[in-house]
C-alpha cells in the first residue's frame, strides 16, 4: 500500500516538472485559491473550488498518461490512436469549461461587488 502511494506522488511530482499543461494548471489554481481568501468563499464554494481544481489536474495527468501509452505503442499515424487522444483532449477541455464556469459563479458576482 505505501508503494500505491510513492508511485502516485512520483506521477504527480513528473507532471508537475514536465507537463506544461499541469504547470499551468498549478499556477491558476494557486491564484484561484489566492482568490478565495480574497473573497472569503464559504465552505461549499471551497469545496467546489477544491474538486475542480483536483478534477482538472487530474483529467490533465489521465490525458498525458493516454497519450503517452498511444505513443508509446505506435509513432506512425493511425486513425485509432488520433482519435484516442482527441477523445482525451476533448475529456481535459469539457472539464476546463466546467471548471472556469464554476469559476465565475462564484467570483463573478463577487468582483461586481467589489467595483460597484
Amino acid at each position: 500500500m505505501a508503494s500505491s502511494f510513492k508511485f502516485g506522488f512520483e506521477g504527480i511530482a513528473a507532471a508537475a516538472a514536465k507537463e506544461r499543461n499541469v504547470q499551468i494548471h498549478l499556477t491558476i489554481s494557486v491564484f484561484v485559491i489566492f482568490m478565495g481568501f480574497v473573497f472569503s468563499i464559504n465552505k461549499y464554494e471551497w469545496i467546489a473550488i477544491i474538486l475542480a481544481i483536483g478534477g482538472m489536474i487530474s483529467m490533465e495527468m489521465m490525458n498525458t498518461a493516454i497519450e503517452r501509452t498511444v505513443d508509446m505503442y505506435t509513432k506512425e499515424y493511425h486513425p485509432l490512436a488520433k482519435q484516442a487522444k482527441d477523445i482525451a483532449a476533448g475529456a481535459v477541455l469539457v472539464f476546463a469549461i466546467a471548471s472556469v464556469m464554476i469559476g465565475f459563479i462564484i467570483f463573478l458576482p463577487r468582483i461586481f461587488a467589489w467595483f460597484s
